[in-house]
């Protein structure tokens, strides 16, 4: 099982006439969702308020068989978040997170709630931010003492962090030296202060950590997957129209992750070692479910057979290159 620990949230997003339509978001709440979707059994770790967008949130988490784990609801509000679309469909926020639900909790809360059976546990984007420094750092440590693997997709958010930059970016660092799996995009790097080439500094970035895998994602452009000793590259499909991308990361993520969980059950914990041609599959197929994402509005991961019939549609591209970079 995967268990995702993090924001659930309504992302109030701007529509062409300037309104806002609620939509249900939060980085980890959209890959418990679309991990869910994936056909992978996941459990989403933090409380959900009582109110009626909390109620959404977790009809809409059961109706993907996503296991609500902890065991009851905050009386405090759902967080909130407002996405304007850009000219080029990209998303920028700005995020209401004082007194919510999906933090109302403590670490030992949480760690009591993860379930027994728990193999992977993910983590990122706003949970990452210095104010939970105390919540979500003791849980990733307490997991790894059980065995768990550590996901993390760091999804910076520097408008969330305001003055406090540097230390957001020294708990994201801190996390990720915890992490077995990591993703990071572009634009994270950039957050983070690493500079120079994006490919480059990831590939430093997965050594400097000892991370198993790192994927990068570059938007328009496709992604990269660093492993130990090769680098694999994914294009994106041609002819996409981009209603906009939220959720395009998180749906990415999760299909990558789902591939590797599905395709290689017995590879827990060692999936650094899978051949490249594997690694390879898992990231076309989390290309295609992003790519599948950004044509609808708002996060709705695509599942598991529509992202493998639009990756087997990639596949016959040869898109996917490897070389080896490194020892």
């Amino acid at each position: 099982m995967i268990v995702a620990a993090g924001e659930a949230l309504i992302d109030l997003v701007e529509d062409t006439q300037g309104r806002y339509q609620p939509c249900l978001g939060g980085s980890v709440f959209n890959y418990a969702l679309a991990m869910g979707m994936q056909g992978v059994a996941t459990a989403y770790l933090n409380p959900l308020s009582d109110d009626s967008f909390g109620e959404r949130l977790g009809q809409r988490l059961l109706g993907a068989n996503v296991v609500l784990a902890y065991p009851a609801r905050s009386a405090l509000p759902t967080a909130l978040a407002l996405v304007n679309i850009g000219a080029d469909g990209g998303a920028h926020y700005a995020f209401h997170l004082q007194g919510v639900a999906d933090s109302d909790t403590t670490a030992e809360a949480l760690v009591d709630a993860l379930p027994g059976r728990a193999l992977i546990l993910h983590t990122g984007g706003l949970s990452l931010l210095p104010r939970h420094r105390d919540l979500y750092l003791p849980l990733m440590r307490e997991a790894r003492e059980r065995g768990l693997l550590i996901s993390i997709d760091a999804n910076l958010r520097p408008v969330a962090a305001g003055l406090y930059l540097q230390a957001y970016r020294a708990n994201v660092r801190e996390a990720l030296g915890l992490a077995d799996l990591v993703k990071v995009s572009e634009e994270d790097l950039a957050h983070l202060g690493l500079e120079g080439d994006p490919l480059s500094v990831a590939m430093q970035l997965r050594a400097d950590i000892g991370a198993q895998l790192l994927c990068l994602t570059c938007g328009a452009q496709g992604a990269h997957l660093v492993a130990q000793g090769c680098v694999l590259e994914q294009t994106t499909p041609a002819g996409l129209t981009v209603a906009d991308t939220v959720g395009a990361g998180d749906c990415f993520y999760a299909g990558f992750l789902a591939y590797l969980h599905r395709l290689a059950p017995d590879a827990a914990g060692e999936f650094g070692t899978l051949p490249p041609a594997l690694l390879g599959k898992a990231l076309r197929h989390a290309v295609a479910a992003a790519s599948l994402n950004v044509e609808r509005v708002g996060c709705e991961p695509p599942t598991w057979w529509q992202t493998e019939e639009t990756a087997a549609a990639l596949g016959n591209s040869g898109a996917v290159a490897t070389s080896t970079v490194f020892g």
